[in-house]
C-alpha cells in the first residue's frame, strides 16, 4: 500500500499494488511530492522510508522499491553451565561473515535482547562471548545459529566459575611438642639454682671430668634441671531507485510509475509478492 502527498502535505493518491507489484499514479501536476508505503503486504518484508519524488511535464518518473526482510528478533541469556543459573554481565559480539552486527551484555536477570538484520529467509549467525560474568571463566568457543525475518530466537551460552586455589587450614598445623629429656647429651639444661651447660664441645659428657656449677651463696645444693627448651616452627539502504525515466507525451502533467519488488532468496524463493 501506497499514498502519495502533495508539497502541502495534502494526499494526492493511494493505492495498491497489483499482482505483478506494479503501481500508477496518473495525470499528476508537476512538482515534488511524497511517497509513503503503508504496507509491505508480506509477513516477512519491512515497509520502506519515507522518499520525495519529483514530477516533471510529459514524464513517467519511474521507481523501484525493494523491500527489506524484517529483523530476526535474539534473546541471549548466559548461565551457569553446572546449575543453569542466569548470569549477569556477559558480553558477546554477534555477527555474520567477518561483520560483527551486535554487542550484547545481559542484564541484572542474566538476559538481553536485540535485533538482527537478515538478507535471506534464514540467515547464519556465529556468536562469540568477549567478556564473562565476574567469577566466571570466558565461554571460548564461537557457536552458531540460524535466524528468520521477523523470527524470535534464542542463543544461550554457559560458563564455568573460575578455579581457586583452597586456602590452608589452620587446624593442618602440627601441634607436636618436644618432650622432655633432661638427660639427653648435647642439649644444654636450665636449673632453678642457675646451672650452667658443660664447656666441653663433644656431645658425649667426660668421665673424667665434672661440670663446673656456679652455686648461690646459701644453697650448698644443687638443684636438678627442669627440662629441655621447647623448639619453634567474555542495514541496508532502503531504497533503490531505477535511474531509467521514459519520455511520454502526456498532455497536461506527469505519470508516476511505481514497481515494487520483496526482497527474495533466489530462484527458490517463495514469499508472496503484491
Amino acid at each position: 500500500m501506497f499514498l502519495l502527498l502533495d508539497s502541502t502535505g495534502q494526499e494526492t493518491g493511494r493505492g495498491k499494488t497489483d499482482a505483478q507489484g506494479k503501481l500508477t499514479f496518473p495525470d499528476l501536476a508537476p512538482g515534488v511530492y511524497r511517497l509513503k508505503q503503508t504496507a509491505s503486504g508480506s509477513p516477512l518484508h519491512e515497509v520502506v522510508a519515507d522518499q520525495d519524488v519529483i514530477v516533471t511535464p510529459g514524464t513517467a518518473t519511474r521507481l523501484t522499491i525493494t523491500d527489506p526482510f524484517k529483523a530476526a528478533k535474539v534473546l541471549l541469556q548466559a548461565k551457569d553451565d553446572k546449575t543453569g543459573k542466569l548470569l549477569p554481565g556477559a558480553t558477546v559480539n554477534i555477527g555474520t561473515g567477518t561483520s560483527t552486527l551486535l554487542t550484547l551484555t545481559t542484564g541484572a536477570k542474566g538476559t538481553v535482547s536485540g535485533e538482527l538484520p537478515v538478507s535471506s529467509r534464514r540467515t547464519q549467525f556465529w556468536v562469540k562471548e568477549i567478556k564473562a560474568p565476574a567469577g566466571y571463566d570466558l565461554y571460548k568457543p564461537t557457536k552458531t545459529f540460524t535466524a528468520g525475518p521477523g523470527a524470535p530466537v534464542t542463543v544461550t551460552v554457559t560458563n564455568a566459575k573460575t578455579a581457586t586455589d583452597p586456602k590452608p587450614d589452620p587446624s593442618d598445623k602440627s601441634t607436636h611438642k618436644p618432650t622432655d629429656s633432661p638427660s639427653s647429651p648435647g642439649k644444654p639444661s636450665r636449673g632453678t639454682g642457675g646451672a650452667t651447660p658443660s664447656a666441653s664441645g663433644s656431645d658425649t659428657p667426660d668421665p673424667d671430668s665434672s661440670p663446673v656449677a656456679a652455686t648461690p651463696v646459701g644453697d650448698s645444693t644443687p638443684k636438678a634441671p627442669t627440662g629441655s627448651l621447647a623448639h619453634t616452627g567474555a542495514d541496508a539502504t532502503p531504497w533503490l531507485i531505477g535511474g531509467a525515466a521514459v519520455l511520454l507525451i502526456a498532455a497536461g502533467g506527469g505519470v508516476l510509475l511505481l514497481a515494487r519488488r520483496s526482497r527474495t532468496d533466489g530462484p527458490t524463493d517463495d514469499s508472496t509478492e503484491s
